[in-house]
């Protein structure tokens, strides 16, 4: 049974992966979650010497979503914001 999650959700399961990264509060839950998906591909959360390419950095993200404790339909929905973000970097 597959439930439509909302946007503040999808940042709570982000946040449980990803528990060091700081949110700004008050804005649109969506456009939090793709900027901070955006920066994960880029690899901005690193010093520019030790970047990974986004295709490493992709494949490092989806494979510890996948790995996570969260449910099959919130797995699912990160995925697709993964995949749609990378598509348009």
């Amino acid at each position: 049974m597959n439930k439509a999650i909302s946007h503040s959700e999808l940042l709570k399961c982000y946040q449980q992966i990803w528990n060091n990264r700081i949110i700004a509060e008050g804005e649109d839950p969506l456009a939090v979650l793709q900027e901070l998906i955006k920066r994960e591909l880029l690899d901005e959360n690193s010093h520019p010497r030790i970047r990974k390419s986004k295709y490493e950095k992709f494949y490092m993200s989806t494979a510890r979503l996948m790995e996570s404790s969260l449910d099959e339909n919130e797995k699912s929905a990160l995925l697709q914001l993964y995949l749609f973000t990378m598509k348009n970097l």
